[in-house]
C-alpha cells in the first residue's frame, strides 16, 4: 500500500483537492471522491452500529464488512486497482443465504425500526444505497477505470443490511415493523 498518513494536519487539501492513492490530485467534489466519502460514512455508521448490543456471529460478519469496506476504499481511491473479489461476495452471499434461512417469509413492506440496533441497521443500509449509487455514477463516468466489484459488494451488502435489522430486532425479542398500508 501507498504512504501511510504520519500526521493529520497536512494542509495539502486547502486549495479543495484531495490526493488519490496514485499519487493524483483532484477536487474534492470528484465523483471518486464522493464514492470513497460515501464508503467511509458508510463504514462509520457501522461503527454506530457496532456500538449497540449484538448477537456474537452478527458482530463478527459486520467487523469483517467493516474491514471489506476499508479495502473497497482503497480499491475506489487506485484508479484500475481491484481488491475487492467473489470471495468476498460469496461471504455476503452466504451470510445472506445462513440468516435468511432463519427468518419467516416477508408478506409485507417492512419499515424501519423495532429495536435500536434494528433501526440502526437500516440506517446503514440507507447509506449502503447511496454509496451504490455514487459508485455506479462513477462507473459512468470512468468505465475503464473501475472495477464492477464494488458496485455489486454494496449492492449484496444493503440486502445483507435489511436482513439482519429482521435477524436484530427477532434477537431482541422482537418483530418486523410491518407497513400498515390500509391505514386511515
Amino acid at each position: 500500500m501507498g504512504n501511510r498518513l504520519s500526521k493529520i494536519a497536512t494542509r495539502t487539501g486547502d486549495d479543495g483537492t484531495t490526493g488519490l492513492g496514485d499519487g493524483r490530485r483532484v477536487s474534492k467534489d470528484d465523483a471518486r471522491i464522493a464514492a470513497i466519502g460515501d464508503v467511509d460514512e458508510l463504514n462509520s455508521s457501522l461503527g454506530v452500529l457496532l456500538c449497540e448490543a449484538l448477537p456474537p456471529d452478527v458482530r463478527n460478519a459486520l467487523t469483517q464488512v467493516q474491514n471489506d469496506l476499508f479495502d473497497l476504499g482503497g480499491e475506489l481511491s487506485i484508479p484500475g486497482h481491484s481488491m475487492i473479489s467473489d470471495a468476498h461476495l460469496a461471504r455476503l452471499d452466504a451470510w445472506l443465504a445462513d440468516y435468511n434461512s432463519t427468518l419467516p417469509p416477508l408478506k409485507e413492506f417492512i419499515l424501519p425500526g423495532g429495536s435500536r440496533a434494528a433501526a440502526l441497521a437500516h440506517v446503514c443500509r440507507t447509506v449502503c444505497r447511496r454509496a451504490e449509487r455514487a459508485i455506479v455514477a462513477l462507473g459512468r463516468i470512468e468505465a475503464d477505470a473501475i472495477n464492477d466489484a464494488p458496485g455489486r459488494y454494496v449492492n449484496r451488502l444493503s440486502d445483507l443490511l435489511f436482513v439482519l435489522a429482521r435477524v436484530l430486532n427477532r434477537a431482541d425479542g422482537g418483530q418486523d415493523i410491518l407497513w400498515n398500508h390500509a391505514r386511515d
